[in-house]
């Protein structure tokens, strides 16, 4: 009797990396009580649709920690209640990933370097020239480039202030739920 080998072979997954404070949420500065967490209104209804082609994660930038604003732990909490409201609305967010240096730590992990891209990649087996990247700032638009994903700019949060920053051609929504819309119709029959 002969054996054979079976070989599994899992195809590479999409995803949607998110900013936190001014994309999902409103951007209400050092954010260290769940009190000051308010959620958009799109945000669910754009994270259900994304949910059913991408896997979500979170990708915040918490440099009030570095700075001595918030605490370490007070970020960790603000992040849990929001995966936590999110999975409420049967939204699972795959993983929070957090760089909490100040910008002149000059760590690898504040975007828009693309250390959390790269360490999903690994983990999670990411197909990351068909992801996605979604935030208010320029950053969040060059972190998705830097990885080879698609970065995408939204004009909630800090978005109006920081649109003359973007490079021509940037994808520029009004809000998430655009966003998102736009990426399913974009990535329909793939």
């Amino acid at each position: 009797m002969k054996c054979e080998t079976i070989v599994h072979t899992f195809k590479p997954r999409r995803a949607v990396f998110l900013d936190r404070d001014g994309t999902l949420i409103e951007d209400n500065g050092y954010i260290d009580r769940i009190e000051d967490v308010f959620i958009y209104p799109f945000t669910v209804d754009a994270l259900q649709l994304l949910q059913k082609e991408f896997l979500l994660f979170i990708v915040t930038n918490q440099s009030g920690v570095g700075l001595g604003k918030i605490s370490g732990e007070s970020a960790e909490n603000i992040n849990q209640h929001v995966r936590s409201v999110l999975q409420s609305h049967g939204i699972k967010i795959q993983r929070i990933f957090c760089c909490s240096h100040s910008r002149d730590d000059a760590c690898e992990c504040i975007k828009p370097k693309p250390y959390f891209l790269l360490k999903a990649m690994e983990l999670y087996n990411i197909d990351i020239a068909r992801s996605y990247t979604i935030g208010d700032h320029p950053h969040d638009v060059a972190f998705g480039e830097n990885a080879g994903a698609t970065g995408l700019y939204v004009l909630t949060g800090h978005g109006r202030k920081h649109v003359e920053e973007l490079p021509p051609g940037a994808n520029i929504f009004s809000n998430l739920y655009d966003a998102a819309l736009w990426i399913l119709q974009r990535s329909e029959g793939e």
